[in-house]
């Protein structure tokens, strides 16, 4: 089997290296606080934001 390279993701799942864990931001809900946020493209193609516990939606 192939050695992986350190941070590589498989189809079992992803890996998470201190690197990425490090780059990500938390998003939270101005409404209700969850942080169950998906992000989403706009018409425009713009950048948008949907909470998936409450509904709301900002950019």
């Amino acid at each position: 089997m192939p050695a992986r390279n350190p941070g590589e993701t498989s189809l079992l799942g992803a890996a998470v290296s201190p690197e990425s864990a490090s780059a990500r931001t938390l998003l939270n809900c101005p409404t209700c606080g969850s942080a169950h946020v998906a992000q989403v493209l706009g018409d425009n193609g713009g950048v948008s934001y949907v909470c998936t516990a409450c509904g709301h939606s900002w950019s």
